[in-house]
C-alpha cells in the first residue's frame, strides 16, 4: 500500500473535516475488512470510510478490550488501502488512544495508514473507568498537537463522552462534550448505554447543547427502542455525523448464520 503525500493527506483532511455539517450530516457506513470496504465504499452516498474496533476484533476471533494496536493496524491495512484506491477520508477508531501510545497512534495513523480522522474515547477500555475530565481533554489536545506537527492541521478527532454510558447523567457527557469541542474536537459522539432507550426529545438536547457538533448512531426498533431513529431522522434533528459502529458487521454476521443454517437443513 502506497501512503498519499502529507500534503495530500491534509487537502484530505481538510474536505473531510468539511463534510461535518449540523443538519446534513457526514454518514458513516463502519467496516471491518477490505470487502466491506470496497462495497461501502462504492455505493453512491459513500463520502468516507471509517473503521469499528469492535468489529475489526471480532473478525481474529478477540474481543474489543483485548485488541491490541498492533492488531488493530494490521487490520486496518487492507482497509486503508481501498480508501486510497477509491480517493475516500479515512477514519479509524483508536478506542482510548492506547494509554501514553497516543502520540505514537496519531503519527502511525497518518503516516502508515493515511488516516485523516479518528475516535477517541474518554473511559479506558480494559477496566470500563471514566477518564479524568483534565486526562481526557488534554488527549484530545494531545492528538491534534502531533497531527499539526506531521503536517496535517485539520485533522478531525470525534471525541466519545462516555459518562452517559458508564451509568452517569446525560448532562454531565453534555458539558464534557463542550470542553471536548472548546479543546479542537470536530465532533463529539455521546454513546447512549444500549439498554436505554433513545428518547427523540433527549436527543435533540444533546444535539441542541453542542451545536449540532455531535455523532449520534441511528436505532432500530428493539425491545428497548419503541421508535426507531434513522440516519434521515438523525439529520432533521440536525446532527453533523452519523455512524453505526459494529452495526453491518452485526447485520452481516446474521445473514451469514441464516445462509449457513440452511446448508444444514436436512
Amino acid at each position: 500500500m502506497t501512503t498519499p503525500s502529507i500534503t495530500a493527506l491534509a487537502a484530505q483532511a481538510k474536505t473531510f473535516k468539511a463534510l461535518h455539517v449540523p443538519g446534513n450530516p457526514l454518514l458513516l457506513a463502519n467496516v471491518y475488512d477490505a470487502t466491506s470496504a470496497r462495497i461501502v465504499g462504492s455505493l453512491p452516498g459513500c463520502r468516507a470510510l471509517a473503521s469499528a474496533s469492535y468489529a475489526l476484533a471480532k473478525t481474529i476471533g478477540v474481543e474489543d478490550d483485548e485488541l491490541t494496536l498492533e492488531q488493530n493496524f494490521a487490520l486496518l491495512k487492507p482497509i486503508a488501502a481501498v480508501a486510497h484506491e477509491l480517493n475516500l477520508p479515512f477514519t479509524i477508531d483508536i478506542q482510548d488512544g492506547y494509554g501514553d501510545r497516543l502520540e505514537e497512534v496519531i503519527r502511525r495513523a497518518i503516516t502508515e495508514l493515511g488516516a485523516v480522522g479518528v475516535n477517541l474515547e474518554d473511559s479506558f477500555l480494559r477496566t470500563g473507568k471514566m477518564m479524568d475530565e483534565a486526562e481526557a481533554l488534554e488527549r484530545v489536545r494531545r492528538a491534534l498537537k502531533v497531527a499539526v506537527e506531521v503536517g496535517v492541521p485539520d485533522f478531525v478527532v470525534n471525541a466519545r463522552s462516555d459518562t452517559f454510558l458508564k451509568g452517569g447523567e446525560l448532562d454531565v457527557s453534555i458539558e464534557r462534550g463542550k470542553k471536548f469541542l472548546d479543546a479542537g474536537a470536530t465532533t463529539v459522539y455521546v454513546f447512549w448505554p444500549p439498554v436505554k432507550e433513545m428518547v427523540e426529545a433527549d436527543v435533540k438536547r444533546v444535539i441542541d447543547e453542542l451545536d449540532g457538533r455531535t455523532n449520534i448512531q441511528p436505532r432500530k426498533v428493539s425491545p428497548v427502542q419503541t421508535k426507531a431513529l434513522t440516519s434521515a431522522d438523525l439529520a432533521k434533528l440536525g446532527t453533523a455525523r452519523v455512524s453505526v459502529g459494529p452495526g453491518l458487521y452485526l447485520a452481516a454476521a446474521k445473514l451469514l448464520s441464516a445462509a449457513a443454517n440452511e446448508v444444514f437443513a436436512v
